[in-house]
C-alpha cells in the first residue's frame, strides 16, 4: 500500500492537534486527533523537532528518520486516515540507534488504534 504523507501547515491545525489525545514516551510525544475537514486519501502527519534538541543538521537528520520510520510503519500496521498526528522529538532520540526508536514507534502508534 503507498500512502502518501502530507504535512500541516496552519498554526491553528497544530493548536487544534495539541488539544487532542497524547501518548508519550522517552523518545517522543505524539498528539492525535480527528479533525473535520482533513482529507482520507493521505496520512497527515507533521515531524517537530526543537531547537534545543540541537542544530539544523540534527533537527533535520530526526525528522528524516522519523519520516521514513512512519513509511515502513505503514507497511506494518494500518494507521487511521482520518486523525491528524503530531509528533514531537525528544532530546533521547539522537542516543540510540534506528531499529530501537523504530520499534517504540510501532509500539506507541499500535497504541494510538486501540483508543
Amino acid at each position: 500500500m503507498n500512502i502518501k504523507i502530507s504535512s500541516l501547515k496552519k498554526n491553528e491545525d497544530f493548536k487544534s492537534l495539541l488539544a487532542g489525545k497524547k501518548i508519550s514516551n522517552k523518545y517522543l510525544t505524539i498528539f492525535y486527533k480527528k479533525l473535520s475537514y482533513k482529507n482520507n486519501n493521505s496520512l497527515n502527519i507533521s515531524f517537530v523537532a526543537q531547537k534545543k534538541i540541537g542544530n539544523a543538521v540534527k533537527r533535520n537528520k530526526i525528522k528524516r528518520r522519523l519520516k521514513n520510520m512512519v513509511l515502513d510503519i505503514c507497511k506494518i500496521i494500518k494507521l487511521n486516515l482520518n486523525y491528524s498526528y503530531l509528533i514531537i522529538a525528544k532530546k533521547k532520540i539522537l542516543e540510540d540507534k534506528f531499529k530501537v526508536i523504530k520499534e517504540e514507534l510501532l509500539y506507541v502508534l499500535k497504541k494510538t488504534k486501540k483508543i
